[in-house]
């Protein structure tokens, strides 16, 4: 890096600072300003902040890293996910609105009644506040480590850091994000997000450009690509055409039980099958409904349509032209420290540090609403005025940017802390989707579905006696495991009491035949057509992932692949337009 590109990098540091400060005054005034933005977010600056919050500096290092050992069709790890998104947008984004809540963990006492709920709030926002969030922060933090090394930044200095400082530099730039987010709150972090979120995007299309161009333009990379590694390096699913017929591929460890757990499992089994976390923040903080049911579109497009291809790019150039790099995951970075030249690498490392920062800026925040909102003011201090209460959030983010540091010195692989992120979150999801539909659900099969899930995920994962190697499997028997724990408890369990399940019933107003009772008791109808947003579902993944494998398609010459998406999208894009008609004119 020349003195260009280290302005380049302080001038960014100093804006995103100034801009924080600025909003300062508009998250200190309630609980709601500093973690809802006063419910006033307009839809598409939610929608950025969601893809900028997902798109931190480990996720380039991480899909590079991906497509190098598994090829492009290991994306399907994160690709599934799109689904339970498509399901936010049109499922579940209106009764999230509806319920009025702050945070995810405080829908439990809405939904739920008595000391059992309590102590399923509690729990649950401790383990999303603690161990959770902290992990998350903790590979952020690890993947800025690892852009650090790669960029030879210390050295270029004169210094010779070690491990430590390495890390510790890292720290302070959190420590940063945390002025801004911990004075303005959740204001802070989406307006940054949004100009975080498209300084990333141009850095990530600017390593792209000039990786491609340097190995001869996007035809002569596929061709390399294809010699070097094999056409099915290069396919969207882990098969081949093959003497006639369609052949299962072993591409890089990716099983058929590992594809088929991604496909069908891993997006209702996990966590945020219904949302959860920071999408919840920010659907809560949406002026209206509709806004919040744009809001979780916008994502959508953003972050699997438009991020997803520079990523794959980048990674398949990587494996050209470092065939032989140790980790695979330093792929992204060291095509910039060999392409760049000056002023575009501290564009290029600015726009890594905005992906950083909006990720980590809305951990902080995220982690302390669970803290403050559902511990602090919950069950300590339940008459705290609202000044005390924006003072607490202010307190708790400094505790949650700590733990955050303390994990990124645990942690040593992006790709293996991603995976034990979705592990040890598996097997609660079926049950976070039928508190919506189904009376019968009660906050003890919620609560043991919950703890039974995180501890058979974390055993599978790092406990060696009963460690499953094979990803899909420990994702199934993560799985069948919860259930097996779930279900009887919720059926030795006594339901909700009738005013509890009225009073969830008559805010939030699910469609559905399981809450039959209930509308008869107050005489409200449903204010959700079950039957068609399902069918809106699967009309916008059709559109979804049409628009996505069209453009990869394309882009990767693989043109029959290309015009078959394209049509799929079309066809979901006039389902769609046709099923809003017809509610429209009911």
């Amino acid at each position: 890096m020349r003195p260009i590109d280290g302005w380049i990098v302080f001038a960014y540091l100093v804006l995103s600072l100034v801009l924080g400060l600025y909003l300062s005054r508009r998250g200190s005034r309630s609980l709601e300003d500093f973690f809802v933005s006063g419910r006033s977010l307009p839809w598409w600056l939610a929608g950025v902040s969601m893809a900028a919050t997902t798109f931190s500096i480990d996720t380039p290092l991480y899909v590079a890293g991906l497509v190098a050992t598994r090829g492009v069709a290991g994306n399907w790890e994160w690709w599934c996910f799109g689904v339970a998104h498509v399901f936010l947008v049109y499922v579940f984004a209106r009764l999230w609105q509806r319920a009025g809540i702050i945070t995810d963990a405080e829908l439990t006492e809405l939904r739920y009644g008595g000391r059992s709920a309590a102590w399923l709030r509690g729990v649950k926002a401790f383990l999303f506040a603690v161990p959770i969030n902290a992990i998350g922060i903790g590979y952020a933090m690890l993947a800025t480590v690892k852009v650090v090394e790669a960029l030879e930044i210390w050295p270029r200095l004169g210094i010779d850091p070690g491990p430590g400082l390495k890390l510790w530099s890292v720290v302070g730039v959190s420590l940063l994000v945390l002025v801004y987010a911990g004075l303005a709150g959740l204001w802070g972090v989406v307006v940054t997000d949004f100009f975080q979120f498209f300084l990333a995007m141009i850095g990530a299309i600017v390593v792209t450009t000039v990786a491609v161009n340097h190995v001869g333009g996007m035809a002569a990379l596929v061709d390399q690509v294809r010699a070097q590694y094999g056409p099915e390096f290069l396919s969207f699913l882990p098969v081949q055409f093959t003497a006639g017929r369609w052949l299962w591929s072993s591409l890089a460890g990716i099983s058929a039980s590992t594809f088929w757990a991604y496909l069908l499992v891993q997006w209702w089994a996990f966590r945020r099958s219904d949302g959860g976390g920071e999408f919840i923040q920010r659907l809560a903080a949406c002026r209206s409904e509709s806004e919040a049911v744009q809001a979780a579109w916008g994502f959508n497009f953003l972050n699997y349509v438009l991020r997803t291809w520079p990523w794959v790019v980048v990674g398949l150039v990587a494996l050209v032209l470092y065939p032989d790099l140790a980790d695979r995951e330093l792929g992204y970075p060291k095509l910039m420290l060999d392409f760049l030249g000056p002023g575009w690498l501290g564009l290029v490392v600015a726009s890594l540090l905005a992906a950083f920062m909006s990720t980590v800026s809305t951990q902080i925040n995220w982690g302390a609403s669970y803290l403050t909102h559902d511990l602090y003011q919950r069950f300590l201090r339940p008459a705290a005025s609202q000044r005390e209460l924006v003072t607490a959030g202010r307190v708790a983010s400094v505790i949650v940017t700590l733990l955050g540091a303390v994990a990124a010195f645990q942690a040593e692989d992006v790709g293996t802390v991603f995976r034990l992120v979705i592990a040890i979150g598996t097997g609660p999801g079926l049950v976070l989707i039928l508190r919506w539909f189904w009376w019968r659900v009660n906050a003890a099969a919620e609560l043991a579905a919950m703890v039974a899930g995180f501890g058979v995920g974390l055993a599978t994962s790092v406990v060696p006696m009963v460690q499953i190697e094979d990803f899909g499997e420990r994702l199934i028997v993560t799985t069948l495991l919860t259930m097996a724990v779930w279900v009887p408890v919720m059926f030795l369990t006594p339901p909700e009491d009738g005013p509890t399940l009225a009073r969830f019933y008559t805010q939030v107003r699910p469609g559905g035949p399981g809450w039959r009772v209930q509308q008869q008791s107050t005489g409200l109808a449903p204010r959700q057509n079950l039957s068609l947003e399902l069918r809106r579902v699967a009309a916008g993944l059709l559109l979804l992932y049409g628009l996505m494998f069209a453009l990869g398609g394309f882009l990767l010459w693989q043109p029959w692949t290309g015009w078959m998406a394209l049509i799929s999208a079309a066809i979901g894009g006039a389902w769609l337009r046709r099923l809003h008609r017809g509610s429209a004119s009911q």
